[in-house]
């Protein structure tokens, strides 16, 4: 149980410094990502900026997530799960084109007319408060390799074990205080899990 996203940014960050993690920057997942990002970063003395996706959800149940779009446009989908809701490619364009524009106008709003950091040739740690399906972690993830990042570790106080493993085949490392069996949601790990407002979130960027 953490106390709250700053306590879980600091156990974090002893963890990654245990495993010789050394970014050359680090990106948080907002908004509840920024506050730990902010404390990892700090301890491990990396920059720290952003990078955003979108879920796109089911048509009958938007909480399940078929795929998830990243704000440059990269795209994870589920395609098993897809083809046994019988979903349509015309919704999954459609929706798709929705949510790249929601995730790039997030990272427009926080990141405001700062250069976004370069990545090719780097080390690159993404950091979230904790992950559940990994679907949105994943197209982060695919983002930060198409945008030349030579090696990418993910890093999170709380995620269950397959999603962990699964998320080994997209990552370079993946890395979390916490991997519970029994999960439900990654606020049932936390104390204090205050909704972080878009002031707060920017906050942590500068």
């Amino acid at each position: 149980m953490f106390t709250d996203r700053a306590d879980a940014g600091r156990q974090l960050a002893e963890l990654l410094a245990e495993h010789g993690v050394a970014p050359d920057v680090v990106l948080a997942v907002p908004r509840g990502g920024l506050p730990v990002g902010r404390a990892v970063a700090d301890a491990l003395g990396a920059p720290l900026d952003i990078v955003a996706a979108r879920k796109i959800g089911a048509p009958s149940n938007p909480e399940l997530a078929v795929g998830a779009v990243a704000s440059d446009g990269t795209r994870w989908l589920n395609e098993g799960l897809l083809d046994r809701l019988g979903v349509d490619e015309t919704y999954v364009e459609r929706e798709t084109e929705r949510e790249h524009g929601n995730a790039r106008e997030k990272i427009e709003r926080y990141r405001g007319d700062r250069v976004p950091p370069d990545l090719a040739g780097r080390t690159v740690l993404v950091v979230d408060d904790g992950i559940a399906t990994g679907a949105t972690t994943t197209a982060c993830i695919r983002q930060v390799r198409g945008a030349g990042g030579e090696r990418v570790v993910l890093g999170v106080p709380v995620a269950p074990p397959d999603t962990v493993e699964r998320l080994l085949r997209e990552a370079d490392e993946v890395l979390a205080v916490e991997t519970p069996p029994h999960f439900g949601a990654v606020g049932q790990f936390y104390r204090r899990f205050d909704q972080v407002s878009d002031e707060d979130a920017a906050a942590y960027l500068r």
